[in-house]
């Protein structure tokens, strides 16, 4: 069986079994291939735009002997799948803003109807994604962080409304109490904040989580310093914003519980 890297097994783990899985920019297809070999999922789609990493994929699923169960298909995001073909969406490796704009061409084209579930691992602009969720009736269950050659990965884990426990709503999920302990920061505010950061992840922060926003805080910082050295009035208002950034990101850091490292 193919072994996976940390961050593509972190993806793995949040399929869910049995699920009939699309994998949408697949990368050699690796991901479906682990999945159908552990016996996680019985079936599944590997959709590459590039006729490279398209042929790529069919080669690494041939070389596995499973022609018959994973389909490899070229096309631009979810264009590759029809309606009611995948019980799961996977989408990893794009910025935040791509992988938003795929799901919603997908989604316009009626090509999410009948996928219960989002398990994705944007490369930054998470926020984005997050918001496109809570506007589409999916409902955050879980998220992760871990690092791996020195780069950090937040993976999402989302279900469609009628899927999700009824005890896990996206009102829940984005309750802004976790920053209570911020009294002067607005509510509007704290909220943007669950959307920026992550929910789940603030409610169990790790030193990875830590990790990850110090050094947002030492760019912003530096970037600060360039914008500094220039004295227009759009230099001073935008030097204005990277100090409020800063501030938030330390108030937020400041009130979290102290935690243990993650052991992923």
């Amino acid at each position: 069986m193919i072994k996976l890297s940390k961050r593509l097994q972190q993806i793995a783990d949040l399929v869910s079994a049995g699920a009939r899985v699309a994998d949408i920019g697949s990368d050699h297809a690796l991901l479906p291939v682990y999945l159908l070999q552990s016996g996680k999922c019985p079936s599944a789609i590997a959709g590459e735009l590039n006729t490279g990493p398209f042929q790529a994929a069919k080669r690494q699923v041939a070389e596995a002997g499973l022609t018959k169960r994973i389909e490899v298909r070229q096309g631009d995001g979810l264009a590759v799948l029809a309606p009611g073909q995948a019980d799961t969406v996977t989408i990893a490796g794009m910025g935040g803003s791509l992988m938003a704009d795929i799901l919603e061409a997908g989604r316009a084209a009626g090509k999410l109807e009948g996928v219960r579930e989002l398990v994705l691992q944007p490369n930054v602009g998470e926020e984005i994604v997050r918001k496109w969720l809570v506007q589409h009736r999916f409902v955050l269950q879980t998220e992760e962080i871990l690092e791996e050659d020195g780069r950090i990965y937040e993976v999402l884990h989302a279900l469609h409304e009628p899927h999700s426990p009824a005890s896990v709503t996206n009102e829940a999920v984005f309750d802004s109490s976790i920053l209570a302990e911020l009294p002067e920061m607005k509510e509007e505010e704290k909220r943007e904040w669950l959307f920026r950061m992550g929910p789940y992840l603030l409610r169990r922060p790790t030193e990875v989580l830590h990790s990850k926003w110090k050094l947002e805080r030492t760019k912003l910082e530096w970037i600060c310093k360039q914008v500094g050295q220039s004295d227009t009035p759009e230099a001073r208002g935008k030097e204005a914003q990277l100090r409020g950034e800063i501030k938030g990101i330390e108030e937020v850091l400041s009130c979290l519980r102290t935690a243990k490292p993650s052991s992923n």
